[in-house]
């Protein structure tokens, strides 16, 4: 019977830690466990966790050195009368910084107007031809948003071309700095500012906000410009933590009832509830930023801009519709993508396990989506991906990269730069151009530096897990609890969990290729809770006894709503049980995964390794039985350091 091949990772259960903020903070134990596992241990950060407001933040002005300047320059600017560009990107992130520095701007009284390079003609950022067009429409001042650290050349062309610039951007650091009047970048703020990790449209939120107030006309930009940032923030997929977890969690309050026409009609072409109290972050990340990435990937930028700063209904529903028809063509072409990919990576199945990487490039693919392709293919094959196409009559290849937890593609493609025209990124994702005539050599490079980072064992999707759970413990109190702690995103995970040895009583074939499921955990005749897992259907049927990873999710129907499960994770179960005679974890000792049960009725300890020895100690002797089976175990002296110190982190797991 085959099983999706993943590899799970449970944390470490901390029972004593949890003790403690069970009862500083009155929290259920398994919202206290996963608070613990996202690095939060104190009280105090606790409280903040749970409610950003309570920090007292840094006036960003003491935070970031150029804003000041900035500001004077923008000043200037608007009393001058001077042109004023906006050179933006072609994704989410940079289409709203766009948006929401021209509405400020605008409100100003600024003369000002925007560019966002062509993904297919002009590649990412600023240009030399950018900023000399710039320069000849008589422009005084550019901003750049969520580009421009790296555009050395360009920017050093407009400063001998005698305009001024504002570098806005969160991207890594170059070596060396462009020659820019301002830069504001979380990058060169101090490890521990809680503005360090902003995206793009962060950095703008801060310069319009500030530039504002400095005109003492913000009172009336307060909800758009925070509705700005909240979509581009979780469209971008930056870590939900410090001021964005702050503001989002105020943004996602306000924007159901959003003034802005684009929002409304955003959420009316795509089905959003008026009447849902709080907007969550999946409804922006997987059903308005889409639409609004979709425009960057395969339309026009510009649809996307006219959607977010137009105060005329009738216009932002048009646009709202036409980013509803490319959303949809982009769906189309991403899926036929993945079906080629697929099959490219089928009919060579051993190269990637080999190489640890996996390197998929084909000609008439559409460089704006093969980003998506490659982090389906990483999901569905657990392995770093660098996918590309072929350019300019086949001799020029551009592609996107996708890493793993044990893998940085920024790192990755820093190795192999001596043969790359252009490459970019960060930990989890890049971009990258080079002569087709190199192919063969990148793929060897990548290849060394994967085996550098990456064991045979790392090669499977990875499920990270917060806490075993039982059934009955998946109650509507604690979705609400859970629910308290989104926004979920990088840095913040939606919490996971897993049973162990569940009774599959039911399962059919649902929508396109999902699996619905009725289970139970201690019956098995009647259904307790039911379940989707999504795309699984090859899977079908699944085995009637498993071990299930999953999320809780809240199903509203005719008015009522219910707790389900979204299975991520399924495997046949390690320790097959027929009683709940056994209490069973698993934990992590000295980087490696292992397993613990204790039976009542036997009085035994047993923890089991990754590779199916199983140690079993009796309370009260001093040798216990170490093999595989009883058959083939020998006796062991559980009171050696390497097993006496395993057994007490057992003990403290299963909480003997």
């Amino acid at each position: 019977m085959k099983l999706p091949d993943q590899r799970w990772q449970v944390a470490i259960p901390n029972p004593e830690q949890v003790r403690q903020l069970i009862k500083t903070t009155g929290l259920p134990p398994l919202i206290a466990q996963v608070i613990i596992n996202r690095g939060i241990e104190t009280p105090d950060a606790t409280a903040i966790y749970l409610n950003p407001e309570a920090q007292t933040l840094p006036l960003p002005l003491e935070e970031f050195p150029d804003l000041e300047i900035s500001v004077k320059l923008l000043k200037n600017a608007i009393a001058t009368k001077k042109k004023i560009a906006i050179c933006g990107d072609y994704d989410a992130d940079g289409m709203t910084s766009t948006a929401l520095l021209l509405r400020v701007l605008t409100h100003l009284g600024a003369d000002v107007y925007y560019k966002i390079p062509s993904r297919m003609k002009d590649g990412y950022g600023i240009n030399e031809r950018i900023v000399e067009a710039f320069a000849h429409e008589g422009v005084g001042l550019i901003i750049t948003v969520d580009n421009g650290i790296t555009a050395y050349e360009p920017i050093e062309q407009a400063v001998k071309l005698g305009l001024s610039v504002i570098i806005t951007d969160h991207h890594n650091l170059p070596k060396k700095l462009p020659p820019a009047d301002a830069i504001l970048n979380p990058k060169l703020l101090r490890e521990t500012s809680p503005y360090r990790g902003l995206a793009g449209v962060g950095v703008a939120y801060i310069l319009a906000v500030t530039i504002a107030e400095d005109f003492r006309l913000l009172k009336d930009l307060v909800d758009p410009l925070l509705e700005l940032f909240t979509l581009g923030t979780i469209a971008d997929l930056v870590p939900l933590i410090g001021v964005n977890r702050r503001w989002l969690k105020r943004g996602l309050r306000k924007l159901p009832q959003s003034k802005l026409a684009g929002v409304q009609a955003l959420m009316q072409v795509t089905g959003i509830s008026e009447e849902q109290k709080q907007l969550k972050p999946d409804d922006i990340g997987f059903r308005l930023g889409p639409r609004i990435n979709a425009v960057g990937r395969i339309g026009e930028p510009q649809i996307a801009i006219e959607l977010l700063t137009t105060d005329d209904y009738k216009i932002a529903l048009e646009r709202a519709m036409q980013c509803e028809q490319i959303n949809s063509e982009r769906k189309a072409i991403c899926e036929q993508i993945e079906l080629e990919a697929i099959h490219l990576v089928e009919n060579t199945p051993i190269l990637w396990k080999r190489d640890r990487i996996l390197v998929v490039i084909k000609s008439q693919w559409h460089h704006g989506v093969i980003g998506i392709v490659a982090s389906r293919l990483v999901e569905r094959y657990g392995v770093p991906v660098f996918i590309g196409t072929y350019e300019e009559n086949s001799s020029k290849i551009r592609g996107s990269a996708r890493g793993i937890k044990e893998f940085n593609v920024v790192e990755g493609l820093d190795f192999c730069q001596d043969i790359l025209e252009k490459y970019g990124g960060h930990k989890a994702a890049g971009g990258f151009s080079l002569s087709a005539s190199k192919l063969e050599t990148f793929k060897q490079k990548l290849s060394f530096f994967a085996h550098q980072c990456l064991l045979t064992k790392h090669l499977k999707p990875l499920v990270m897990i917060d806490a075993q759970a039982n059934l009955k413990e998946l109650t509507s109190n604690l979705y609400q609890s859970i629910d308290q702690l989104q926004p979920w995103g990088i840095g913040n995970p939606t919490p996971i969990f897993w049973t162990p040895n569940i009774y599959i009583i039911e399962q059919k074939i649902v929508g396109k290729n999902h699996i619905k499921l009725g289970i139970s955990q201690n019956n098995y005749n009647q259904v307790e809770m039911e379940a989707i897992v999504w795309r699984w259907g090859k899977y079908f049927p699944l085995p009637k006894r498993v071990d299930i990873a999953y999320k809780l999710t809240e199903n509203y129907w005719n008015g009522n709503s219910k707790i389900e499960l979204e299975v991520v994770g399924i495997r046949l179960p390690l320790f097959p049980l027929s009683t709940s005679d056994f209490k069973l974890e698993i934990f992590q000792y000295q980087g490696r995964n292992y397993q613990c049960s204790f039976s009542k009725n036997e009085k035994e300890l047993r923890i089991r390794n990754d590779k199916g020895k199983v140690l079993a100690v009796k309370r009260g002797q001093q040798q216990g039985l170490l093999g595989t089976t009883r058959e083939n175990s020998q006796k062991v002296d559980i009171t050696q350091p390497r097993y006496f110190n395993l057994i007490k982190t057992a003990m403290e797991v299963l909480n003997l």
